[in-house]
């Protein structure tokens, strides 16, 4: 091989290991922004806390806030259990969040009920929305889990899931029936049941009436938050917002 092969082959080696070299680091760089969080529907989600922060930022009202931090609430997260209608844990951990008004509202709850000697037990609020996904993958009927094409007003940290407790035993006041339970007879304005259940029944929704939240027609303990159209749907997890809270 006379000088020219032998330079004009090294110049072929040089220009294939540059670009491998490009090649590699421009699948590096994509891999490194993807996002893995999965958006089938194409939905707007606030999907990173830098996301979210920005958007504190132009709006505190946005703002998630911790449902722990208020003084007496209890928390039966029962989708991080394997107690719940899927049979299935759905949650990573036991943690309950909501925007800051929906927060402020709860709270406002709490201490009213705290003189008729009741509390909130919450089974419910905000919900990430993968796992609105693994609920519609496990139970696909919309009639009972929200549809993930839309997404929910649990997704927008706006919606709760509750019931009231006796403060002094710790026990639950009886209700229509248990939490998710997908019969008529979990209706809001299902009437035959004792009067004492109605009474129940009416106190909770008076109560969370009067401090700004809606119950849904076909569950008497889910609320939503007058306005929850208002906030972004969100994928984060409860180990992302318990990071970002202070």
């Amino acid at each position: 091989m006379n000088s020219t092969s032998f330079i004009q082959v090294l110049k072929l080696k040089y220009s294939a290991a540059l670009l491998i070299l490009l090649l590699t680091s421009f699948s590096g760089c994509y891999k490194a922004n993807e996002s893995p969080k999965y958006n089938p529907y194409k939905l707007g989600l606030i999907q990173t806390i830098e996301a979210h922060n920005v958007q504190v930022a132009s709006n505190p009202l946005t703002k998630m806030e911790d449902l722990q931090k208020i003084k007496g609430l209890v928390l039966d997260i029962r989708y991080a259990t394997t107690n719940n209608f899927t049979g299935k844990v759905i949650y990573t951990t036991p943690k309950a969040y909501a925007r800051k008004p929906v927060f402020d509202a709860l709270k406002n709850v709490q201490d009213s009920l705290s003189k008729l000697n009741l509390g909130i037990k919450i089974f419910d609020a905000y919900r990430p929305y993968a796992a609105t996904l693994k609920f519609h993958e496990v139970y696909p009927d919309t009639n009972f889990v929200a549809n993930p094409r839309s997404g929910s007003s649990h997704n927008r940290g706006c919606a709760i899931d509750l019931t009231l407790i006796d403060l002094v035993t710790g026990k639950e006041i009886q209700m229509p029936t248990e939490f998710d339970n997908f019969t008529e007879k979990a209706h809001k304005d299902y009437p035959d049941l004792p009067d004492s259940v109605l009474a129940n029944r009416k106190l909770l929704l008076d109560i969370m009436s009067h401090f700004g939240f809606t119950c849904i027609g076909s569950e008497w303990w889910h609320y939503d938050f007058n306005g929850w159209q208002n906030y972004k749907l969100m994928d984060l997890s409860f180990e992302e917002l318990e990071k970002s809270i202070k």
